[in-house]
C-alpha cells in the first residue's frame, strides 16, 4: 500500500485508501467549481475483494441471517442500500473518529474522514496510516482521508460548506451509496449497521430524515437577523468570529426553516445541491455565508422550498439527545441508559470522550471489541474474539435487536401518512 496525493478533479483513485489533497474551500469559489460540474464524474472500478462482493458478478439480493429461521414462503428481502457517512474532527479527535469509524462501519458504505485546519497535518497523516493498517477497509476500498482540510466553525457557513465540500468528494468516489450521514466526534450509534441498512432497504431512497420548523421565535434576532464575518471561509488560520453591528430583514422571497444540523439526507438531494442546474442552493447558500445559524437552516429550507424534494422530508433525524434547562443538547451518560436503550434512534449525540457509557454500548448493543468493527453478516471468523478477521458476503445481513427497536420508531413515523401532516409546516 502507498498513499497516494492528488488534487480535484480527479475522480477517483485505484488505492484501497486514499489519501485526497483537496484544495482551501472557500465558499463562493466552491460554489462556482461546482456550478460548472453539472455531471459526477464516474470512478472506474477498482478490484474489489470478491468474498465482500460477490454480487458483482451476478444479480444480488440481500440474505438475512437470524436466530430463528425465516419461513420458506416469505419473499426474498431488497437489495440492502448503502449510506456515505462523513465524520468531522479537529485537533484531538483522532482516537474517538477511530472509534466512531469501527463502531460504525460496514463493508457496502463508504467513509469520508475529516481532521479541520485546526488539526496539524502529521494527525491527518497518521489517520491515514491507522486507517489503510485495518484489513477490511483495503478489502473494501471504502475509507478515505481528507489529505488537506477546510476550516470549520460551529457558526458560520464554514461548517455546511465542508459538509458540501465532503458530500461532493463522496459523490465522486462512487456511485454506489444512497444516503449521506454527517456525524461528529460527539456522536455515536444505537444500532448496528446491519439493523440499520436492513431497516432502510423498505424504504424509498429519496427520504430525507432531518428535524425541520418554521417557527423561528427567539432565533430571529440572535441566529438570523445578526450579520457575521466566518473566517473559515477566507482565512487559512483559527481566528475569532466577526459579528456585525447591523442587522438584515429576512427573506421574502422564501420561506426560512430551522433544524437540525445532522440528519441523512438522500443522493438526489446532494446532487441537486452541487450538481444540479437549480439557482435555488446557491442562492441559500450565498444568503447565509453570513449567518451565525447556516448548519441548522440550509438542509430544512433547502428541502421545504423545493417543489421536487418538500415531500420527501420526514421530521425526525433518527438522532437521539437530551435537552438542558436551556433547550440545549447536554452530554449524555450513564444515567440516560433507559432512554438510549429504547429511543429507537439510530444514532445519539453529545457524548464525552470516552464516557463509560459508550462502553455499555459496545457490549451490549454493537457487541463490538475496542479497536475493532461491529460484527455484522459479513464476518465470518469462527474465534468469538476476532470473528470480523475473516469476512464474506457484505449483501448478508443479521439484524438484531434493534432492528425492531427501529422498525417500530419507523412506523410511528410513517404509519397513516401522518408524516405528510408534519412535513414543511407554516406557522
Amino acid at each position: 500500500m502507498t498513499l497516494q496525493f492528488h488534487s480535484p478533479p480527479l475522480p477517483h483513485s485505484h488505492s484501497s485508501t486514499t489519501f485526497h489533497y483537496l484544495l482551501p474551500t472557500l465558499l463562493f469559489s466552491l460554489l462556482f467549481l461546482l456550478y460548472l460540474s453539472h455531471t459526477p464524474l464516474s470512478p472506474s472500478s477498482p478490484s474489489l475483494d470478491p468474498f465482500l462482493f460477490p454480487h458483482l458478478s451476478r444479480p444480488h439480493t440481500h440474505r438475512l441471517l437470524f436466530l430463528s429461521h425465516r419461513r420458506p414462503s416469505l419473499p426474498s428481502p431488497p437489495p440492502p442500500p448503502s449510506l456515505a457517512y462523513f465524520i468531522s474532527g479537529s485537533k484531538g479527535d483522532s482516537a474517538r473518529i477511530l472509534r466512531l469509524l469501527f463502531a460504525v462501519y460496514h463493508p457496502r458504505n463508504h467513509y469520508l474522514i475529516h481532521l479541520d485546519l485546526g488539526a496539524a497535518q502529521s494527525e491527518r497523516e497518521e489517520m491515514a496510516r491507522v486507517v489503510m493498517g485495518v484489513g477490511v477497509f483495503r478489502a473494501a476500498q471504502n475509507v478515505n482521508v481528507l489529505g488537506k482540510a477546510d476550516f470549520s466553525y460551529d457558526q458560520g457557513a464554514s461548517a455546511i460548506s465542508a459538509v458540501l465540500h465532503g458530500a461532493s468528494v463522496l459523490l465522486r468516489l462512487s456511485e454506489r451509496w444512497d444516503w449521506f450521514v454527517n456525524l461528529s466526534p460527539a456522536h455515536y450509534p444505537l444500532v448496528t449497521q446491519d439493523d440499520l441498512l436492513h431497516i432502510l432497504s423498505y424504504l424509498p431512497k429519496d427520504l430525507n430524515f432531518i428535524n425541520h420548523t418554521s417557527y423561528i421565535g427567539w432565533r430571529e434576532s440572535r441566529k438570523l437577523k445578526p450579520i457575521i464575518v466566518d473566517p473559515g471561509l477566507y482565512l487559512s488560520e483559527i481566528n475569532a468570529m466577526f459579528y456585525a453591528t447591523q442587522k438584515r430583514d429576512l427573506p421574502d422571497a422564501y420561506q426560512l426553516f430551522t433544524g437540525s444540523a445532522a440528519g441523512i439526507v438522500s443522493r438526489k438531494l446532494l446532487e441537486f445541491c452541487i450538481f444540479g442546474i437549480e439557482n435555488f442552493p446557491r442562492t441559500l447558500l450565498m444568503y447565509l455565508s453570513n449567518s451565525p445559524s447556516a448548519q441548522s437552516v440550509y438542509f430544512p429550507t433547502l428541502i421545504c422550498n423545493s417543489k421536487q424534494f418538500r415531500k420527501t422530508i420526514i421530521n425526525h433525524n433518527l438522532q437521539h439527545s437530551a435537552l438542558d434547562d436551556r433547550q440545549e443538547p447536554r452530554p449524555l451518560n450513564s444515567s440516560d441508559l433507559d432512554d438510549l436503550f429504547n429511543t429507537g434512534a439510530a444514532f445519539a449525540s453529545p457524548f464525552l470522550p470516552d464516557d463509560p457509557v459508550l462502553d455499555i454500548i459496545d457490549q451490549k448493543v454493537l457487541g463490538r471489541d475496542p479497536g475493532k468493527p461491529t460484527p455484522g453478516g459479513w464476518c465470518l471468523g469462527e474465534s468469538e474474539d476476532d470473528i470480523c478477521t475473516e469476512w464474506g458476503d457484505a449483501e448478508v445481513l443479521r439484524p438484531g435487536p434493534g432492528a425492531k427497536k427501529l422498525e417500530r420508531s419507523m412506523v410511528q413515523l410513517l404509519a397513516d401518512g401522518l408524516y405528510k401532516t408534519h412535513q414543511c409546516m407554516v406557522e
